[in-house]
Formats: structure tokens, sequence, C-alpha cells
């Protein structure tokens, strides 16, 4: 399920809503108005590369936890 931004062109809010494909078609939360614009926009992936992996913490040495050490109670003392 996607989630889409839009424009109203009646009145110019810009909003981000989740579209499942029964949805009906979306209208501005700010006037009700139908006639939206869909912006384009920007989305997050997750590479598999070593570069990317450099970037993630260490799994905790305690439990796993992929958070990172400290992102349980395990580690504290």
């Amino acid at each position: 399920m996607p989630i889409f931004e839009y424009q109203c062109t009646s009145c110019g809010k810009e909003f981000e809503i989740l579209v499942r494909a029964s949805s009906p078609a979306p209208a501005c939360p700010a006037c009700s108005g139908s006639e939206l614009r869909k912006k384009l926009s920007a989305f997050a992936t997750i590479s598999a590369s070593a570069s990317s992996q450099a970037q993630l913490p260490e799994a905790c040495q305690s439990c796993g936890n992929p958070g990172g050490p400290g992102a349980c109670a395990f580690g504290a003392n």
C-alpha cells in the first residue's frame, strides 16, 4: 500500500495519503476538493551493498538486536 503525495488545485494544500487498490478517489482534507495533482516524491530503499552495510550499527552482542549496542536491556548494568 503506497503513500502518495498530492496537491489540491483549489486551495494549494499539500498532503500525503495511504492509497489502497480498493480506495475511492482521495479528496483534499482542507477543502474537500477533488481536483488533485499527484506530486513526484522520493522513496527510500535498502541496499545490500557493502557501503550501505557500513552505515548500519552493529548488532547488540548480548541479544542480537539490530538496533545496536545498548538497544536492549540485556547489556545495561
